[in-house]
């Protein structure tokens, strides 16, 4: 199990991927206190220690990793003052394709409303997982699918075909136009059952589970909460979504995985959740939150603030035990990778 580690590292290859003018140094931001309700929040859910509060006023980036069950859950908090406008990052986000490419992306496909079968055009099945399909049956499969979907694949492919593998992908972009179009319409009652292992795994309960275990969530962003576990009946005022796809280099294997991403605005700045409906291989479920908060007191940026979330089959056992560390530890300094690439490629489109 990499892919926690590996996922930390992706985002900070998205975020230096954006394309910036030539560099101009802004001036270091003045120490001045945080605002009130971060502060809060730091206080009585991160637990800083003195001197990481202390640099994290001095406008340097702060990572910590947080407190969750250590058997299938890495947590990581991180924040920083960017001295830039938070209608470039937005900009960022909605360009999903251009945001998350080369290095370890293969493919990132921003899907149509309503989506289309030419979306997944780009969708591959990697060769080992076809492969391993060969074999797959319910509760013993090398790749996270439902029981309709791996009775699917064993129906319609015929494997002594020479043309097997390419019906293998056309079945594969079927069943996830079909999968998009089921979230859209019933939300998170509609998610997969993964059905890989002896034990079923649910991924509406995990996401729940997963966002009951992020308390500040409730407290500081009720409507961000609701939205995400009541999609579609509940949308944040000021939002936007969308849902892409994209195949990328995670752990030991190309990994598929499927986003909704919303952007919900207000007064105090915005909020970006991704949230993540499926994943070929590695996690059950994952939250990536990002609040962009504004302080006027300190300057005309904001403040970065993310807590990435993610729940995978891979740390328990004797090999989690062993890797755990490794793990947590190189998700956290991904996630301080993050927090400097986006700070110095926004703030570099500084006139």
């Amino acid at each position: 199990m990499h892919m926690s580690l590996r996922f930390a590292r992706s985002a900070c290859v998205a975020a230096a991927v954006v394309v910036l003018a030539s560099p101009a140094p802004s001036s270091a931001p003045a120490l001045t206190p945080l605002p009130e309700g971060f502060d809060r929040y730091l206080t009585k859910y991160v637990k800083l220690t003195p001197d990481a509060h202390a640099q994290l006023i001095a406008g340097k980036p702060v990572t910590k990793l947080l407190d969750a069950d250590p058997t299938k859950e890495v947590v990581v908090f991180g924040a920083v003052w960017i001295e830039a406008p938070i209608a470039a990052y937005l900009a960022a986000v909605r360009d999903i394709e251009r945001f998350e490419s080369g290095g370890s992306f293969h493919v990132t496909k921003k899907i149509s409303s309503p989506p289309q079968l030419a979306d997944f055009a780009q969708l591959t099945v990697p060769a080992d997982d076809a492969a391993d399909l060969k074999a797959c049956k319910v509760n013993s499969c090398q790749l996270k699918l439902g029981q309709s979907a791996i009775d699917r694949m064993r129906r319609e492919i015929d494997w002594a075909q020479p043309d097997a593998r390419e019906r293998v992908n056309r079945v594969a972009r079927q069943l996830a136009l079909e999968y998009v179009n089921a979230y859209l319409e019933g939300g998170n009652e509609r998610l997969a059952v993964y059905r890989d292992a002896d034990r079923p795994t649910f991924v509406a309960k995990e996401f729940a589970e997963l966002v009951d275990q992020l308390p500040s969530l409730g407290e500081f962003l009720p409507q961000v909460r609701r939205y995400l576990l009541e999609f579609s009946k509940a949308t944040p005022p000021g939002s936007e979504s969308f849902v892409y796809w994209q195949e990328a280099a995670f752990g030991l294997k190309p990994t598929i995985r499927i986003n909704h991403v919303v952007i919900a605005q207000d007064p105090d700045g915005a909020t970006v959740a991704s949230k993540m409906l499926y994943a070929s291989h590695y996690f059950w479920t994952a939250l990536e939150l990002r609040v962009l908060l504004r302080d006027p007191a300190r300057g005309n940026g904001f403040w970065f603030i993310t807590e990435s979330r993610s729940r995978s089959d891979g740390l328990s056992g004797f090999v989690g035990r062993l890797i755990r560390g490794k793990v947590r530890g190189e998700a956290e300094s991904g996630t301080a990778a993050v927090l400097q690439v986006t700070k110095s490629t926004l703030e570099r489109r500084l006139p």
